[in-house]
């Protein structure tokens, strides 16, 4: 089975991107790319979703969204 979840990537100031996954409290990773960002995070992605059928708990369907917002600034 195949699922698809939302990460969040933020550039760091003092180089490279965190990375952070809405659907999964507390899954998050690094990499000093973007590309090395999203490789790690699938990684994560694949083993928080492992620990939680080796505990037996139900694994969650993706089901955030991002949308930008514009908005006038002052």
């Amino acid at each position: 089975m195949s699922r698809s979840y939302t990460v969040v990537l933020e550039r760091e100031e003092v180089g490279g991107f965190s990375v952070s996954v809405p659907d999964l409290p507390g899954c998050v990773s690094q990499g000093e790319t973007e590309a090395e960002a999203l490789a790690n995070v699938r990684e994560a992605i694949e083993g928080y979703i492992e620990g939680l059928k080796a505990d037996g708990l139900p694994v969650p369907e993706p089901h955030t969204t991002i949308a930008t917002v514009e908005v006038k600034a002052a």
